[in-house]
């Protein structure tokens, strides 16, 4: 109990207390990637400490910060986010829901990195994310999406969204598929009860997105989908079902985010 007050306590003073460097650090260097460079060596190592997780990572050299990627990621905890901010050695810009916009500090330090909101409720705005979305990696960052939509209630990996693998084939961008274990026993899904121990990361080879048909969504993302449930597997974790269900037919808002 006195560590998940810890944790909610130091979280919130954490992300408080370092908006004001990562506005100073964007205005003097007149450059987002100042504010993602204290995400990744500040925020993220910070908060993982607060829930004595031990961040393990492989594949670590599959990420080139000289190449705009995709990373696709399984979702199992709220403290993927920080992790993967930590494990992937690159500059990294979210796809996330826009209701995170109007949460303060978080919201405004993702709105400052222009990082991508995308409106699930709303077609023609859901659309024009997504084009921004690749309009940003076309233009030489990274982006890193949770394809499942949701995050797992048990590890399994669930059946992927196909907005965002629109966006790579668009861009012609690899992905570069990455896997997350032990996060959901460190902290479950829509809890605050922290069990320490250790998060792996497994960064995938990337997969060129140049050999798929421009319309190819689905099997661009089944493609991604089977390599990360096999790095789950080589994690220990408990992997998924290999033949990919795609979910009833949604608009693109519902596809992205």
């Amino acid at each position: 109990m006195l560590r998940n007050l810890f944790c909610i306590f130091f979280a919130a003073f954490w992300t408080a207390f370092l908006f004001p460097f990562t506005l100073v650090a964007m205005v003097f260097t007149w450059n987002t990637d100042s504010a993602l460079w204290i995400c990744r060596h500040w925020w993220g190592p910070g908060l993982l400490w607060a829930g004595g997780a031990k961040l393990e990572v492989i594949g670590a050299e599959n990420a080139d910060p000289r190449r705009p990627t995709i990373y696709a990621s399984n979702h199992q905890s709220t403290i993927d986010i920080p992790a993967l901010f930590t494990a992937i050695p690159v500059d990294l810009r979210f796809v996330c829901k826009k209701e995170l916009k109007y949460v303060p500090f978080i919201g405004w330090y993702l709105t400052l990195g222009k990082h991508v909101f995308v409106d699930r409720k709303n077609r023609s705005q859901s659309i024009a994310s997504m084009e921004e979305a690749g309009r940003r990696i076309r233009s030489g960052i990274n982006i890193i999406i949770y394809p499942e939509g949701t995050r797992s209630p048990d590890g399994r990996i669930l059946p992927f969204k196909r907005g965002a693998f629109a966006v790579a084939l668009k861009a012609r961008v690899p992905i570069c598929p990455v896997t997350v274990e032990l996060s959901g026993k460190l902290m479950p899904k829509s809890s605050w009860n922290i069990t320490p121990g250790p998060i792996r990361v497994k960064i995938g080879p990337p997969i060129d997105t140049t050999k798929f048909a421009e319309d190819d969504r689905e099997g661009l993302a089944r493609v991604v989908r089977n390599a990360i449930i096999q790095q789950s597997l080589e994690l220990g974790g408990v992997g998924g079902d290999l033949e990919y269900a795609p979910p009833p037919s949604l608009n693109p808002a519902q596809e992205l985010a």
